[in-house]
C-alpha cells in the first residue's frame, strides 16, 4: 500500500506515523519533506515558525539508517518536532526568544529539553515564532508578537481569532499541521492560552518535573516547557521523554521523585466514570454566554460519562488581590545570568544592554515599547527586597494551600474545571501545578474582549490539579477527549 502522504498526514498523530514507519510505508525523511512543504504553502500566512532546522533532513536520514540497522529508539524516532524560539538547541538554527536583539544567536549547549528529545530520536523541525520575550517585554504587545518574527495568526480565523500567548508559533504550527507536535514553554498561561484557542492538547507539567536548563528565562518560580499536541496520547509520549533529574535545575532532583518516562498506561479512557471533578462558579462569573455555554456542555458531557460533578466549589483564595512582583523581580537576575553566557559576538549580556539596543534600533524593536523591561530593570536583581519576599509567599500560600490544594481535599477531588486558560490557570502557575487543556468546542460568537480581541473561536475545557498529579490530568483528558472528540483541522491556505 503506498500512502498519499500529503492527505495522510492531517492529523496523524505519531503512534500512526511510527506504525507506518515500522511497516515501511514511509520514512522520517519522508515525513520531514512533507512538513516542510506544507510550512512552505501555508506559514507565509501564519508566521508560525521562524526557521527551520537546515540540517532536518540529514538528521531523519540518520535515523532512518539507524532504524534499518539496529531498530527504533522508542515512539519519538524520526517524528519532527518544532521548540519554542527560547528554548536552546546547539545547531544551525538561532535562539532568540523572538527578538532582533538576539537574531544571531547560537546556542553553546543544547537545552536539557532538547537533548532529550535528541536522545529519544525526535528531529528537531525548526524554531517557533513566540510573543517576544514571552510577553514580558510590553504591556501592550499584542499575543503572537516579535520583532524578528511579526505576528502570529490563529489558522481558525487568520486575522480574526485570538492566538494567545506566548507559545503562539507552536500552537499555530501544530494546529495547521506543520509538524507532528511542538514544545512550548509557560509561565502564566503561555501553553494552555494558545493551546485552548487552537483546539490543541496543551500541558503545563508541575515545576520540577521537566528541567529549564537553557531555557531563556522570565521566572524561576513558575517557567516550565511542556508538548503542544493535537491529542492526548502524544502529549503523553511527549511528556515522557522530556521528564529527568538534571543537576543545573536543582528542583527536579525532587520532581525526579514523581516522574515517570512513559505516561502512556495512563491513557484510561475508563477512570473519568470514577473520577471527581469540582467545578469553580466563582471563575465563571465572568464568561460571555457563548463561552459559558461550552463549559456548561462539556459539565453535561461529563455527568454523562459517569464522572462526580462537585458543582460548585470554593477556593480560599477567590478573593486574593493577585500581584505580579515575582515575575518582575525575578525577570532580572534570571535573565541577567541567561544574557551574560552568550558568545562575544551577541550585541547584549544584560537586561540594561537590551534596552539600551531596543531604544537605539527602535524602528524595527519597540513597535509596542518596552515598559514591562524597564520596570523589571528597576529592581536590584538579587532577590532580597520584601516585596518580592512577600509576593513569592502569597502566591505559594494562596495558590497552593489555601487555593488548588484547599479545595482538591475538602473536596475530595481529582481536578478542578476551567475553561481555556481562565484565572484558574495563573493560580496554578502561582502555585506552580500541572495543568491540562483538551479541545472543549467552539464559541461562535463571543464577544469583543478588552485589547480589541475576540473572545470566539475554539475553546479548550482545562484540568488543574495538585502537584505532581500529570498522571491523573492525562487519564481525565484522556476520558474526555475520547467522549467528545472535538478536535478538528483548521483550513490553511488562502484557496
Amino acid at each position: 500500500m503506498k500512502l498519499d502522504l500529503e492527505k495522510w498526514i492531517i492529523e496523524a498523530d505519531i503512534i500512526s506515523m511510527q506504525t507506518a514507519m515500522e511497516a515501511g510505508l514511509l520514512c522520517s525523511e519522508d515525513l520531514v519533506n512533507v512538513y516542510l512543504d506544507r510550512i512552505g504553502k501555508y506559514d507565509t500566512e501564519l508566521r508560525s515558525i521562524l526557521e527551520v532546522n537546515p540540517d532536518a533532513l540529514e538528521i531523519a536520514r540518520v535515523l532512518d539508517k539507524e532504524r534499518t540497522e539496529k531498530g527504533s529508539r522508542g515512539q519519538l524516532h524520526g517524528i519532527p518536532i518544532l521548540l519554542k524560539d527560547n528554548i536552546d538547541t546547539h545547531d544551525n538554527m538561532h535562539t532568540s526568544a523572538g527578538s532582533v536583539a538576539l537574531a544571531n544567536s547560537f546556542a553553546a549547549k543544547d537545552s536539557f529539553v532538547a537533548s532529550q528529545l535528541r536522545a529519544a530520536g525526535a528531529v528537531l523541525l525548526g524554531k517557533a515564532n513566540m510573543t517576544e520575550w514571552a510577553n514580558f517585554m510590553s504591556g501592550s504587545m499584542w499575543a503572537g508578537y516579535s520583532s524578528r518574527g511579526g505576528l502570529v495568526l490563529n489558522p481558525y480565523g487568520p486575522g480574526e481569532l485570538f492566538i494567545g500567548g506566548s507559545s503562539s508559533g507552536s500552537a499555530a504550527a501544530v494546529a495547521a499541521n506543520l509538524a507532528a507536535a511542538a514544545i512550548g514553554t509557560e509561565t502564566s498561561g503561555s501553553i494552555i492560552s494558545p493551546a485552548s484557542q487552537t483546539c490543541l492538547v496543551g500541558l503545563k507539567p508541575t515545576i520540577g518535573l521537566v528541567s529549564r536548563t537553557g531555557i531563556i528565562p522570565i521566572t524561576n518560580s513558575q517557567d516550565t516547557a511542556g508538548p503542544m499536541t493535537r491529542t492526548v496520547t502524544d502529549a503523553a509520549i511527549l511528556l515522557g521523554a522530556l521528564t529527568g533529574a538534571d543537576e543545573r535545575d536543582a528542583v527536579t532532583l525532587t520532581g525526579a521523585k514523581h516522574a515517570y518516562r512513559d505516561y502512556t498506561p495512563f491513557l484510561d479512557a475508563d477512570y473519568i466514570k470514577q473520577a471527581r471533578i469540582g467545578v469553580p462558579r466563582f471563575y465563571y462569573e465572568h464568561l460571555d454566554e457563548d463561552r459559558l455555554a461550552v463549559i456548561e456542555a462539556a459539565i453535561t458531557d461529563l455527568k454523562e460519562v459517569g464522572a462526580t460533578i462537585i458543582d460548585p466549589v470554593e477556593l480560599a483564595c477567590e478573593q486574593t488581590d493577585w500581584q505580579w512582583h515575582v515575575l518582575r523581580y525575578e525577570f532580572k537576575k534570571y535573565i541577567n545570568d541567561y544574557l551574560g553566557g552568550l558568545d562575544e559576538s551577541v550585541p547584549v549580556h544584560s537586561l540594561s544592554e537590551l534596552i539600551a539596543f531596543n531604544e537605539a534600533n527602535a524602528e524595527i524593536a519597540l513597535k509596542y515599547g518596552q515598559d514591562t523591561l524597564l520596570s523589571a530593570e528597576e529592581t536590584s536583581g538579587t532577590l532580597t527586597e520584601q516585596e518580592y519576599l512577600d509576593s513569592l509567599e502569597q502566591n505559594k500560600e494562596m495558590a497552593g494551600k489555601q487555593g488548588i490544594d484547599y479545595a482538591i481535599k475538602k473536596y475530595r477531588l481529582d481536578a478542578l474545571l476551567f475553561l481555556g486558560d481562565e484565572e484558574g490557570d495563573d493560580i496554578a502557575a502561582r502555585a506552580g501545578y500541572p495543568v491540562i487543556t483538551v479541545p472543549g468546542g467552539v464559541a461562535h460568537k463571543g464577544v469583543i474582549a478588552p485589547g480589541g480581541y475576540t473572545t470566539k473561536g475554539p475553546q479548550g475545557i482545562t484540568f488543574i490539579g495538585t502537584a505532581f498529579s500529570e498522571p491523573t490530568l492525562i487519564k481525565l483528558a484522556y476520558g474526555y477527549e475520547q467522549t467528545t472528540k472535538h478536535r478538528f483541522s483548521p483550513v490553511v491556505g488562502k484557496g
